[in-house]
């Protein structure tokens, strides 16, 4: 039976690879994703607003649940 590749060396390289290649990105580009987030906050809250909100009435194009569609 194969091994998950994350449990092989190329998985375990490649995982290193990303935290490394993350660290950077955050050291490098800190200024600019803080200067960001004041825009994109709201979004993020709109989307979570949305996915959570779908759940009570069986998401798009649903007939059952919340809603009383006549």
């Amino acid at each position: 039976m194969r091994r998950p590749f994350l449990n092989t060396p190329a998985g375990f390289a490649f995982c290193v690879f990303l935290a490394v290649a993350g660290v950077f990105l955050w050291v490098e580009h800190r200024a600019h994703v803080l200067g960001a987030m004041p825009l994109l906050l709201p979004l993020l809250i709109c989307l979570g607003m949305h996915f959570f909100m779908h759940r009570g009435h069986g998401g798009h194009g649903g007939k059952s649940g919340g809603r009383d569609e006549r």
